[in-house]
């Protein structure tokens, strides 16, 4: 009498190769599936151009308009001891290059002395009256601490120069980049060249791309 043989079915086994390979291979599908998100989906770096901002009536407006130019961002108030010098120079440099290629954009604050107390239409009609402005004059802001106005935290944060008092001048690239700061009692003389050359850069600029 033969002896009883008991059987098990085989179990199936994977060769080892092909695990090695699988793996591999959803390693690489899982990095190309990263690099692509990281192509397409990378979130758009900020410059000066990519905020919005108010009006002196409080309507939105967005930078872009303003992207392609050169820009004079400047932190101004109404009962400041350098009001009269900085408004009528800044009217002046706005006169001379703008507005095709350059503009001054006027952001009132009454952090500094409290000498901005006033709304912000106010503001506005105060220096069309005294002065003939002819650049823009925005919402009043704040520029320092927590509840500072992202477009100004970013000049100031890209520059690391936070203003001290009013009239601080930033110049913003056509591409929103800040290329130089000023104080307050720097003389407009020292800004006409800086402005200069980034007009002629503008210029040139486009006469290439025709």
């Amino acid at each position: 009498m033969e002896p009883l043989t008991t059987t098990y079915p085989l179990k199936y086994s994977v060769p080892k190769a092909r695990v090695v390979v699988v793996f591999l291979s959803m390693v690489l599908f899982t990095t190309i599936l990263c690099l692509l998100q990281l192509k397409f989906f990378k979130p758009k770096l900020k410059d000066f151009y990519s905020f919005e901002v108010k009006d002196s009536r409080g309507r939105n407006i967005s930078l872009e308009k303003y992207r392609g130019k050169a820009t004079l961002v400047v932190n101004v108030a109404s009962y400041c001891q350098y009001t009269d010098k900085n408004y009528i120079a800044l009217q002046e440099l706005h006169r001379e290059f703008g507005p095709s290629h350059f503009t001054v954009l006027a952001f009132p604050c009454n952090q500094f002395g409290e000498s901005e107390p006033s709304s912000s239409q106010e503001i506005e009609s105060f220096a069309k009256g005294n002065y003939g402005v002819t650049f823009p004059v925005f919402h009043k802001i704040k520029i320092l601490g927590s509840e500072a106005d992202p477009a100004f935290k970013f000049l100031i944060d890209s520059s690391k120069k936070e203003p001290r008092w009013n009239f601080w001048k930033y110049l913003v690239s056509p591409e929103g980049k800040v290329v130089k700061v000023w104080r307050p009692e720097e003389p407009i003389q020292s800004i006409k060249p800086e402005v200069a050359s980034l007009i002629r850069q503008i210029i040139m600029k486009k006469r290439a791309d025709l």
